[in-house]
């Protein structure tokens, strides 16, 4: 049977590293030797004893009721999603053997819906594998693919990486919504297997993934240094697929309405439709 995680100790330890005492109302003092709160700071904020804090963090008491737990989420600063997957932690299923990944599949209509859209959009699973992308997203970046895995190309790809000008706020979100998406099923061996191979080839993904930021998959502006047409920035939505028995997510760039980004779009979309070789100012290439 594989060995229990402590994944509730491993976030409140991440957190309290985040906090500097001057955002609680503490004085920080000299001769700190943790960067953050220590835990009797953290107690005493909750209103616990410090040996009981202790033992949550070190995984000697897993079942802390609601009331401590958003009681540290209000001394870690923790928003509705952060606060939540904390709660989650208190319900961690007991430790079961390695398991293949279960099949994830693209329901009928949305293939459909995918095909007719004039705007790029793609499905992705709970690993940010792509499930299904239409042509205008892979026009976008030839990454996104079916059978592509997001995480993957945005860490190890040189040509996807220069998509992102601000490729650190680009990962740092992407690994939030990875964590929140897998939860406390950290079993499946597809995800064990994901983890292990980007925290070896990525110093920046290993340090991403022990700060234990959460976040939903939520929309916000992408601003992408495409090689042909150049920079554009396109709003991003992430929208969850209903009646499916794994969460997928449909992804949406679209462009603000008049703007020059979505100018380039749409000229992104022209290309699509017609795939003749182009130079980069537009022109036929043959």
């Amino acid at each position: 049977m594989a060995p229990r995680e402590n994944l509730l100790g491993d976030y409140l330890r991440a957190q309290r590293a985040r906090v500097r005492p001057e955002q609680v109302g503490l004085v920080p003092g000299n001769n700190r030797r943790v960067p953050g709160l220590r835990r009797s700071e953290v107690s005493l904020l909750a209103g616990i004893s410090s040996d009981y804090y202790l033992r949550l963090e070190q995984g000697r008491d897993r079942r802390p009721s609601a009331q401590i737990l958003e009681a540290l989420a209000r001394v870690f600063g923790l928003d509705a999603t952060g606060t939540a997957y904390l709660l989650s932690l208190n319900e961690q299923p007991p430790p079961r053997s390695r398991r293949r990944p279960r099949p994830e599949k693209v329901p009928e209509g949305i293939s459909k819906m995918l095909a007719i859209l004039h705007l790029p959009a793609f499905v992705e699973g709970r690993y940010l594998d792509v499930l299904a992308a239409n042509p205008l997203a892979t026009a976008l970046s030839p990454r996104i693919a079916a059978g592509r895995n997001r995480l993957r190309d945005v860490f190890l790809d040189p040509d996807e990486q220069a998509l992102y000008p601000d490729w650190n706020d680009t990962t740092a979100r992407l690994v939030a919504g990875f964590r929140r998406s897998v939860g406390t099923d950290t079993n499946d061996i597809r995800f064990i297997d994901l983890v292990g191979e980007l925290s070896l080839a990525s110093d920046h993904f290993r340090t991403l993934w022990a700060q234990h930021d959460v976040q939903a998959r939520q929309s916000w502006p992408i601003t992408m240094d495409h090689p042909t047409v150049g920079t554009l920035t396109l709003n991003r939505e992430k929208l969850i697929i209903s009646d499916t028995a794994h969460t997928l997510v449909l992804a949406i760039y679209h462009p603000d309405l008049g703007t020059d980004s979505a100018d380039k779009l749409a000229l992104l979309a022209s290309w699509a439709v017609d795939p003749a070789p182009r130079t980069t100012d537009g022109r036929h290439g043959r």
